[in-house]
């Protein structure tokens, strides 16, 4: 290997469009100016904010795959007319699929209210045949959000049935959908419009972008103004935000003052810039999307192209980009639980052009008949962590994962980036029994295998690499016991600093809690003596 060229299981990842036939074709996309990505998607579903008039509606349609025909034999040219959710009053903005249910959607309108539905199979049977009457969707839930318009939703990614909402009045309120009637926690501080928001994977932060060109993180439970907040981009427009992961990072993309469209990447414990890069001077707004292999898409709208960069040692590399002559309008990727791994699709995009849907697998040109773990990092399960009343009580718990091997349910840190499994390494999670497999998994099981976590600094690892890096003597034969003996060491370095990181993000948790509530408690203090001198 040339000593100029990193080395990266992702250097040649390629985007793979499906056949035509796969896709969608007749999709009646929206035309409402307000900036959201138009579509979402759960494993089995994908919801598209849709042009109709009387109202706001949007539609929900079977997954489509670019591996497969459409599920119930659905024909890729649309009827004009089929099933709709129509409940709204007002144009649909955005959609938000439960990540623990993938049959439960909740939409947002610029009627102010947000309504929650229920998708059911059956409604799929015998479109576009002779005598097919469509039956429009009915939602189980619906919540008088705001007087204003409901520009985003997005559900809780450990806690279930809690559910994020923004405002046209400037406020992000948490719902427990158990017991919608009042909003549980209400989020204040921002100057303008909010452009997007999204959770830590854990839950217990949220982070939002602002006309105001402001960045603010809050604590969801405890309501009121921002913990911390940064200078942003410094253009107004279509600021977007992403949370990296289990990593202390999120990363962001906007518009300079010049408008060139940037990426920037944060530090979330002071929100300190680390990294503002310029992309281009297109006016579109550009869409983050992180996949937990390291990896960050960027799709602009009105590109017909998506960027793809690996993040590393605290660098951003640019990998490659996937090439298209239509322009996007809209974009949502795929839970991760739901990938190909027989096909080593690592992320799959669901792209909204002029008038069409279709699915962009991303994959990892490998020839192999096994499952290949090392490009298959644990991925979220559909299995919640905490209850609504749990979250709301204060409870943390970690998230819970899957393997996409063979289904496995894990609790615990997820590896970013899961190196080879070894026989000596243990998982930190505790394996659940009841988890059943994923479907989307179409190859051959093998035999099982543990994830091991990954290796990261550590004090174990610090002293090994100064050790090795002080001292040097010439090669000398090794005999078997011997290499036997250093195998032995080496399994036993690997797990004390296994456990050494466990320590530390734990650790480090505990620090990023005390410091919210000591934030918290200091803008509480602020409010009240504010009240006081009035």
């Amino acid at each position: 290997m040339s000593r100029f060229v990193r080395a990266s299981k992702y250097r040649h990842v390629f985007g793979q469009t499906g056949k035509k036939e796969y896709g969608f074709d007749n999709i009646k996309v929206t035309g409402s100016a307000w900036d959201t990505n138009v579509v979402a998607a759960s494993a089995r579903y994908i919801s598209i904010n849709w042009n109709s008039s009387g109202g706001g509606a949007f539609a929900i349609l079977p997954l489509p795959s670019p591996f497969n025909h459409l599920p119930h034999n659905l024909p890729s040219k649309l009827p004009d007319i089929i099933p709709l959710a129509r409940s709204h009053t007002g144009p649909v903005l955005d959609t938000a699929w439960s990540p623990f249910n993938d049959s439960i959607v909740a939409s947002g309108a610029e009627d102010g209210k947000v309504m929650v539905w229920k998708v059911e199979d059956s409604l799929y049977e015998g479109w576009g045949q002779e005598h097919w009457e469509p039956q429009d969707f009915d939602p189980v839930a619906r919540i008088e959000v705001s007087p204003r318009r409901v520009g985003q939703v997005l559900f809780h990614p450990t806690a279930e049935h809690v559910l994020a909402t923004s405002t046209g009045d400037h406020l992000v309120k948490l719902w427990d959908l158990n017991n919608p009637e009042q909003s549980r926690s209400v989020l204040h501080g921002h100057g303008d419009a909010i452009q997007s928001l999204t959770f830590n994977p854990n839950g217990n932060l949220l982070v939002t972008t602002c006309r105001d060109r402001k960045i603010r993180i809050f604590d969801p439970r405890s309501g009121g103004d921002a913990v911390r907040v940064a200078e942003g981009h410094g253009g107004i427009k279509g600021a977007r935000v992403v949370w990296m992961g289990d990593k202390d990072n999120i990363a962001t993309t906007g518009f300079s003052k010049m408008s060139d469209r940037q990426v920037g990447i944060w530090e979330t414990g002071n929100l300190n810039n680390i990294k503002m890069t310029t992309i281009d001077q297109t006016s579109g707004v550009l869409m983050p999307f992180w996949s937990d292999n390291n990896l960050l898409f960027l799709a602009g709208k009105g590109d017909g192209n998506i960027r793809y960069y690996e993040w590393e040692n605290e660098v951003m590399f640019p990998l490659s980009e996937h090439k298209s002559a239509d322009p996007q309008r809209g974009m949502c990727f795929l839970p991760r639980r739901a990938l190909s791994v027989s096909d080593c699709e690592i992320a799959r995009a669901y792209k909204v052009a002029a008038n069409s849907i279709e699915a962009i697998a991303f994959i990892v040109p490998r020839k192999a008949d096994s499952f290949q773990s090392d490009i298959y990092p644990l991925a979220p399960s559909a299995e919640p962590a905490l209850t609504a009343f749990e979250f709301f009580s204060g409870q943390n718990a970690p998230a819970k994962f899957i393997s996409l091997e063979n289904g496995d349910i894990f609790t615990g840190p997820n590896p970013s980036a899961a190196p080879a499994p070894t026989p000596s390494a243990a998982p930190q999670a505790t394996r659940t029994a009841s988890a059943p497999a994923p479907s989307p998994v179409s190859a051959p099981a093998p035999a099982p295998v543990q994830v091991a976590t990954p290796e990261v600094l550590s004090p174990v690892a610090s002293f090994r690499s100064e050790r090795s890096e002080s001292t040097f003597s010439p090669p000398t034969p090794i005999s078997r016991s011997q290499s036997t003996a250093g195998e032995e060491e080496l399994s036993s370095l690997k797990s004390e600093n296994d456990k050494l990181t466990a320590e530390l993000r734990e650790s480090r948790e505990k620090i990023r809690n005390l410091e919210l509530q000591v934030e918290s408690a200091k803008a509480n203090a602020r409010k009240a003596a504010a009240l006081l001198n009035a």
